[in-house]
């Protein structure tokens, strides 16, 4: 059996690859933020920071719009929203 896998993020770091986005993007509400980190853990591109509660939040230059942190936030404060929708 295996228990949760962490992997060091990619290439991102050298290359802002948050240009890749095509649709969505994510937006962290910052309302419900109980500060678990799970979203930090699952980033594949590592590009997610925040130090407590409401304070989480990610770098969109780094950022590819695969989704897991809005699908793995137990309080659901991440949303994706369309790419349109640029920083508000």
């Amino acid at each position: 059996m295996f228990g949760p896998l962490i992997c060091k993020p990619k290439s991102s770091k050298n290359n802002k690859t948050g240009s890749w986005r095509t649709e969505l993007r994510p937006k962290y509400l910052q309302k419900n933020c109980i500060a678990c980190n799970m979203c930090v853990l699952v980033c594949p591109e590592a590009c997610i920071e925040g130090s407590g509660k409401n304070t989480y939040n990610c770098n969109l230059d780094y950022c590819k719009g695969c989704g897991l942190c809005a699908v793995i936030c137990p309080k659901q404060d991440i949303i994706m929203v369309k790419e349109e929708e640029k920083k508000e």
